[in-house]
């Protein structure tokens, strides 16, 4: 099967292209390649064949006709219509983004003041800058420029000034990368507000810094952090008053083998943190965690938390129970992550897709087990990395199979190419095992595969984001996850049942409890575009039952909500009629804010409304701080 670089003819032609097609969600690909895949800033425009430089954008001012550094496109067909207007909204999409970067970096250094003590000395603007430098000593031999001075000298001093402070500037970013380097700070660290504000301290402060100490940081200077972060989160706890929250849970080992167990409440402005508390002493039973769960209920307020958020074990579903008997009015659910990620799983265990990812992870692994084999599959993806499954979530299963299937071309080239061919570990069993991403079946059903998948993991992504609040789009968008999948294969009942069948099972009493059921009727999204869900029993039922446990012992708002208001929502009465109500047919419109302001005449059901709809759907929040809570556990235990 081995071949020589310059015989993999038959596809030759085929090959240049990808190497010239960069792997960029930029819409300029869509329009134009490489020259030469050496040189990144020299492309070529598939509509009009132009060479030019300047890289993606110059290829994108071509296609927008914007722009005075290169000639405007000449193709005229709509094909060429439609990159000019793509074009043009990436062009102005990315000006946008670089002005509120501009906006929001100089609003970060505003927010920065540093008490100045016999500060007199002299300033000068430099070059692109809103605010003025403080002059050193080197300043002293240069000189500002003279208003009498002509065109020529001025220029001259304008550049002086600017190399001058480019220069100085590197020498300080050198100081700063010293430090990153020697004590691995990830380099994303640099983009953080607080590390750009942190300089701009330093900056104010000038020359002679003393920096804090071990003792500083983990005691007076951690304490005043905390007062800090408790003023940041009183409207944190307001909108928690206003509209409600989630209480979330979750158990998990540091690295000295602790068990710990962290409660996080949730609201519209987003997570916090509520205590972490360790556990290895006891076991963790349903009366345990209520306890627990019950405590912060009392600490938060009763009336401000509409539900808890838990995975879904059965100790956590036993101290459900206790909570209903206890608390009535409190909704428990199922964390939506965990669910869908089960439903993956189960999906993914089926005979037709297990074969699928058991083949990709066997190639993963064998690949990335071997560091010849790993610089050569480098080589043939230009240092493009496999995503490698992970152990506890499925759902990493999909970016592994979406990740090969983009390096497709490049891999089947590299399993045939003599560099592939003459290591010694590929002709071990499992290097030969490795190569049946050469099958055409292979690639099949991978394709299959993701199509069955990417619905869920879409679902997956919008629950388990910080974004915004999920509940009210989750029951919907699972609908319509379970629609595309019955596309995926022809909506043919005999071949996806199966597959629905498990999605039902996993949603059961899971994800279409009354308050699923009524998050999905209250948001207009769902509901205007399809009013049939008014009629839907079900959908009805889990609306009363919602009601009923939300106004639980107040049969005046109970039938105030479910006998009249409901009835003008659904015939679009009142405010419900107003142009800009349309709003809604947008996915990325806010259903709580629209209930705000649209829901006034129907106040029992625009509380039930703003209150559910502002809603998280998953306990990710918690799982994510676990790094940060690790050390907070280490101070506080």
């Amino acid at each position: 099967m081995s071949t020589e670089q310059g015989d993999f003819a038959p596809d030759a032609g085929t090959e240049a292209t990808n190497l010239l097609k960069r792997n960029s969600d930029d819409v300029g690909w869509e329009y134009g390649v490489l020259v030469d895949a050496s040189n990144k800033d020299k492309v070529k425009c598939k509509l009009c064949d132009k060479e030019m430089r300047g890289g993606i954008h110059r290829l994108k001012e071509h296609l927008a006709h914007e722009g005075k550094n290169v000639k405007k496109c000449i193709a005229r067909t709509p094909l060429a219509m439609e990159a000019k207007e793509k074009c043009k909204k990436a062009l102005a999409d990315a000006k946008r983004k670089r002005e509120e970067k501009t906006v929001r970096e100089l609003e970060i250094r505003e927010e920065v003041h540093v008490s100045r003590v016999g500060t007199d000395s002299d300033e000068v603007t430099c070059v692109g800058s809103s605010q003025p430098h403080k002059l050193g000593l080197i300043d002293k031999w240069t000189r500002a420029i003279d208003p009498k001075a002509t065109k020529s000298d001025s220029l001259k001093q304008q550049q002086l000034n600017k190399e001058l402070w480019k220069e100085r500037t590197n020498e300080v970013h050198k100081y700063i990368a010293r430090w990153a380097y020697t004590h691995a700070i990830a380099f994303n660290a640099c983009d953080n507000d607080e590390f750009k504000q942190m300089c701009e301290a330093i900056g104010q402060f000038g020359p002679g810094l003393v920096p804090p100490t071990q003792d500083a940081l983990r005691g007076k200077l951690l304490e005043e952090e905390y007062e800090r972060t408790k003023s940041l989160l009183q409207e944190r706890e307001a909108e928690k008053m206003k509209n409600g929250c989630s209480i979330m849970t979750d158990a998990w080992s540091d690295r000295k083998r602790r068990s710990i167990m962290n409660l996080c409440t949730n609201c519209a402005d987003g997570t916090s943190f509520i205590s972490s508390k360790e556990m290895s002493h006891v076991s963790h039973t349903s009366e345990v965690i209520f306890d627990l769960v019950d405590k912060a209920i009392e600490e938060i307020g009763v009336d401000n938390v509409v539900q808890v958020v838990t995975d879904n074990t059965s100790n956590n579903m036993g101290a459900k129970r206790l909570l209903e008997e206890k608390r009535p009015h409190i909704f428990w659910t199922s964390c939506a992550a965990h669910t869908i990620n089960l439903m993956l799983q189960g999906i993914g265990n089926m005979t037709r897709f297990k074969k699928v990812v058991d083949q990709a992870k066997a190639f993963t692994i064998f690949v990335y087990g071997h560091t010849r084999t790993l610089e050569c599959l480098r080589y043939f993806t230009e240092g493009k990395e496999v995503v490698r499954p992970g152990v506890t979530r499925f759902a990493s299963n999909f970016l592994t199979l979406s990740s090969i299937q983009e390096k497709k071309d490049q891999l089947r080239k590299m399993v045939v190419h003599s560099r592939w061919d003459s290591l010694k570990d590929v002709k071990s069993k499992k290097g030969k095992e490795a190569t049946t991403i050469l099958s055409p079946s292979f690639w099949k059903d991978m394709k299959l595969t993701l199509t069955v998948f990417e619905p869920l993991v879409k679902v997956l992504r919008l629950v388990d984001g910080d974004v915004r609040p999920s509940m009210g789009f989750l029951y919907g968008e699972l609908l319509k996850a379970k629609r595309q999948i019955k596309e995926a294969f022809g909506n043919v009942e005999a071949r996806f049942k199966d597959v629905i069948a498990i999605i039902d099972k996993k949603m059961n009493g899971r994800l279409d409890s009354s308050l699923h059921l009524t998050a999905y009727l209250l948001n207009p999204h769902y509901s205007y575009s399809g009013p049939s869900i008014f009629d839907q029993p079900k959908i009805s039922e889990g609306f009363i039952v919602c009601v009923e446990k939300f106004y639980y012992h107040d049969e005046h708002m109970q039938h105030q909500a479910a006998n009249i208001e409901l009835k003008k929502f659904q015939n679009r009465e009142g405010p419900f009629s107003k142009k800009l109500a349309r709003t809604f047919e947008n996915f990325d419109y806010n259903p709580t804010s629209w209930w705000r302001l649209y829901g006034y005449e129907t106040p029992a059901l625009q509380k039930m409304a703003t209150r559910i709809l502002s809603l998280t759907k998953s306990s990710s929040g918690c799982e994510r701080n676990w790094s940060g809570f690790e050390g907070v556990s280490t101070y506080l235990l």
